[in-house]
């Protein structure tokens, strides 16, 4: 399926600011499930110098480098993409072994992938006791696992937007029993790692048959399945991800993964504010 996306940031400052190095992440990938055609970017003011680079994780992020004042600041990305039916995991022959803990100490690659995802390292025991739960009866095959799991999810967080402020901890989400699609991914990610399951936090888009009053961008988990390989599930969806799904750049922290991130230099107590717009037709 073809796909255009336009995402528009606006940021705004009362009086004019310097703006510091800005890196932005708002290239689609380009691989086996979805294919870029064309990508465009344009920021204004003009008045900058753009280098781009790869991430740890092969993404696309364009450094930015601007000199003199302004009032504003544009950013406006625009990508040509198609997107690729993705094979069921759960119909698919996989004659490797799937049963867990994996056995991944021969691809170090993979080792950050399952460590915890507090600083000290260790993992959530609010995860860690709901990894337990879906380990019940599945005889430790991970494709079971996935799926129950997020049927415990499903059942225990109730999906809610919210825009501002960082991911939530497992034990949070878990607590409150609400979380938007960055925390619940935060969750599954933390709790699949519990048990030895490499996985990783995606930034990106969802489109939708019927499209919503305003587009927003998404997040979901990849989790590394031998034999599949890096593959996307949805624990505020529908689980395994599909075509209508876009991604834009993986990390184990979610805020490495933010569309913009920057600063500025500018008088004490200065307001400034953000309107943004995504259009996916």
């Amino acid at each position: 399926m073809k796909k255009k996306i336009i995402h528009t940031l606006v940021y705004t400052y009362e009086t004019p600011v310097s703006l510091e190095e800005h890196l932005i992440c708002l290239k689609p990938r380009s691989n086996s499930f979805q294919e870029l055609s064309k990508f465009d970017l344009q920021i204004i003011p003009s008045s900058n110098d753009i280098f781009p680079f790869l991430s740890e994780n092969g993404d696309d992020i364009f450094k930015v480098i601007f000199t003199g004042y302004t009032n504003s600041l544009t950013i406006k990305a625009e990508s040509d993409i198609e997107t690729k039916i993705h094979p069921d995991l759960y119909k698919f022959k996989n004659e490797y072994d799937l049963s867990l803990p994996f056995k991944i100490e021969s691809n170090n690659s993979l080792i950050g992938f399952i460590k915890g995802w507090f600083p000290n390292g260790q993992h959530d025991p609010a995860a860690i006791k709901i990894a337990q739960e879906a380990l019940v009866g599945i005889n430790n095959n991970v494709l079971d696992f996935l799926y129950q799991l997020i049927e415990l999810i499903k059942d225990r967080v109730k999906y809610t937007p919210r825009h501002m402020g960082p991911a939530w901890t497992s034990g949070r989400t878990l607590s409150e029993r609400v979380g938007s699609c960055r925390d619940l991914a935060i969750l599954l990610m933390e709790t699949c790692r519990c048990v030895g399951i490499p996985s990783r936090f995606v930034s990106g888009y969802q489109f939708m048959e019927q499209p919503p009053d305003k587009y927003e961008l998404h997040a979901w988990t990849e989790v590394f399945i031998p034999g599949f390989g890096w593959r996307g599930f949805d624990p505020s969806g529908f689980g395994l991800i599909n075509h209508n799904y876009i991604a834009l750049a993986s990390s184990s922290k979610s805020e490495l993964v933010a569309p913009v991130r920057g600063s500025f230099v500018g008088t004490s107590k200065l307001k400034s504010e953000l309107k943004w717009n995504i259009e996916i037709t």
